[in-house]
């Protein structure tokens, strides 16, 4: 099977341990061109992260930037034509089923079908208390918001009885093109993401996890009883591994880019035998502006994508 590449979206973050200067004199508009080169190029999915607020003791480390997802990668979808998209991640609990449903399937219908969220629980209890979420049953929040959300997305009369989420005798639309529903991901590494990947998901996308451990995690998400024997993909960036819990810098020597084009492809085959299905190729430190990037990525599309 071909590893799809995939592509982070420029200035979506200022996580320490990931961004780079060149990013800082962006503007809206270099990000909408930068992700049609990357359309142009073949390049799979977009993928740019999310938080609402984040208090002032972590923004050092996590940054204080980041994009409202689907309204971010609904621009960016009006300027793309075939480029997936897709959030890594969006934090499930804080915000109301009902209207994250309506915004994925908004986004997914507007684009043809190209939405693909991934969801987490999120880890910052800080965020969860302004926001006034309780961080303790965020989990079981989780389990309950993507039951609901799919059957918005799949029933012509969706009805649903929870404990935090109730509908009935009503109508929503759009539907997603997607069928029977966009695809849902999961972030995260606990066992209790993996089960929410085994009974909802589509795809798996670890953080912390240790890339020698993932054929155990992926046959443990297929071993469990409400897994059907769907197709399932599994999504990891070695960028990732210079990243702590909580933003920490790592300094992981497997994480930054590299312009050796073996190491590069010996990397995605070595994530390959470890069941990971779609990959991004990390950026080399140092990039010096927007032609820098153009210019990697269009190496990356004509020297590793026919290769891997």
């Amino acid at each position: 099977m071909k590893m799809k590449l995939s592509i982070g979206v420029p200035k979506s973050m200022k996580v320490a341990a990931m961004v780079q200067p060149w990013e800082d004199p962006l503007i809206g508009a270099d990000v909408g061109e930068l992700m049609a080169v990357a359309d142009n190029l073949g390049f799979y999915k977009c993928m740019l992260g999310e938080h609402f607020i984040i208090p002032k003791e972590h923004i050092e480390l996590s940054g204080d930037w980041y994009f409202h997802t689907v309204v971010a990668l609904g621009v960016i979808g009006g300027q793309t034509k075939n480029l997936r998209l897709t959030s890594s991640i969006s934090i499930l609990p804080l915000q109301n089923p009902i209207v994250q449903a309506k915004a994925w399937s908004t986004l997914d219908w507007l684009t043809c079908g190209r939405a693909e969220p991934i969801f987490g629980v999120g880890w910052l209890k800080e965020e969860f208390d302004m926001l006034g979420v309780p961080f303790g049953k965020r989990g079981a929040m989780a389990d309950e918001y993507a039951a609901a959300m799919i059957e918005l997305w799949t029933k012509e009369d969706p009805e649903f009885e929870g404990e935090f989420v109730n509908f009935k005798n009503c109508g929503f639309g759009p539907k997603p093109v997607q069928q029977p529903h966009l695809p849902i991901w999961f972030g995260g590494d606990a066992p209790a993401v993996q089960r929410r990947v085994a009974k909802f998901g589509d795809g798996w996308s670890p953080f912390r996890t240790p890339p020698e451990k993932f054929p155990d995690c992926i046959d443990y998400i297929k071993s469990q009883p409400e897994y059907d024997g769907r197709s399932l993909e599994f999504f990891f960036a070695l960028e990732m591994l210079n990243v702590g819990a909580q933003h920490e810098i790592l300094d992981d020597p497997r994480a930054p880019g590299t312009s050796d084009k073996q190491k590069i492809i010996d990397q995605i085959s070595w994530l390959k035998e470890l069941g990971v299905t779609e990959t991004i190729v990390p950026l080399p430190p140092g990039l010096t502006g927007k032609q820098a990037w153009i210019d990697r990525q269009t190496w990356v599309a004509e020297e590793i994508m026919p290769h891997i």
